[in-house]
Formats: structure tokens, sequence, C-alpha cells
């Protein structure tokens, strides 16, 4: 599928290096690369294998045949029943400020609903000043703390939104 310049499609194992930089490098890029989040998970480096669960969907956005970003849905365990979690939703400094951002959340609402979700959390930090009024401006509402078993406990905001 065409995106102004960029063409979304699904994962594939020749893109965990890419992605892997992509999170590593905007993580660093606003400070946010400390313990407890997806900078120091091992899954981050085969993104491919996790989106191989059923219950899960991840899309690489490309421009020029380079990734630049992408977005998943993922079955965190210990979410109840009809949630799904928001997951490694980044975008290097170039695709920022296109729309590509609030397009991957709403492909993600689309691929969750398809896949039988009724509600989607996320969890985020402080630091990632770019996202957290987007995912305001698009139904998402704070909660009190964490939901499910994701691991990631450097991460202070939690969210969810119905789809």
């Amino acid at each position: 599928m065409e995106f102004k310049t960029f063409t979304i499609r699904p994962i594939a194992p020749a893109d965990n290096a890419a992605l892997a930089s992509i999170i590593r490098r905007t993580l660093e890029e606003f400070k946010a690369n400390h313990p407890g989040t997806v900078y120091y998970d091992d899954d981050t480096d085969r993104l491919s294998e996790v989106f191989m669960q059923p219950g899960s969907w991840y899309f690489v956005a490309e421009q020029e045949g380079s990734i630049v970003g992408g977005a998943g849905v993922f079955p965190t365990p210990g979410l109840p029943d009809g949630t799904c979690e928001l997951v490694k939703m980044y975008l290097l400094p170039q695709a920022r400020g296109t729309g590509l951002g609030k397009f991957l959340l709403h492909r993600c609402f689309e691929k969750a609903h398809e896949l039988g979700y009724t509600r989607m959390y996320l969890e985020t930090m402080p630091e990632l000043t770019r996202a957290i009024p987007m995912y305001e401006q698009e139904g998402f509402r704070y909660l009190d703390g964490p939901m499910g078993n994701s691991g990631h406990f450097g991460c202070a905001i939690q969210m969810i939104r119905e789809l």
C-alpha cells in the first residue's frame, strides 16, 4: 500500500537489523534509551520472528526502498481479553511530520479490529514528546498504571483506546 511517498508492507526477516537500528537510534535521540524499555529487549533484534505469533502484525514503512519506520499490534501477555498493545512505533526523522505516524496508527487500528481486538493499549515515555499528543488526539486516554506483562518497567505512561 502506498502513502504519499511511503510504501507500507508487512515485516520480513530481512528487515530485522534496520528496524532494530531505527528503534534504538530513536530512543537515543530522545534520551529515552534507559533500562526497562524496548532498547534493551533481545526481541528488538528479531522482530520478524516475534510478529509471527498469532494475533500480532507489524507494518514496515519504506521510502525509496529504505526502511524509515514501522508500527505493530501485539497480544501482550496478561492483557485483558480483547486488548492488544500498540508496539514498536518508531520513525526516522525524515519520516516525522509527514502524516506517516498517524497513517500507521490507523492501519494498526484497522488490523487490530480485523484480528478481533476491541481495545488497544500502549506504553510510552514522557521523552517521546511527538508521539504523545498524537495518541491523545487519536482517542487514547491515560491509565493509572500498567496492564499486562510487557516487561517495560521504564515506560511511565500507559494509555488505552476503544477500537
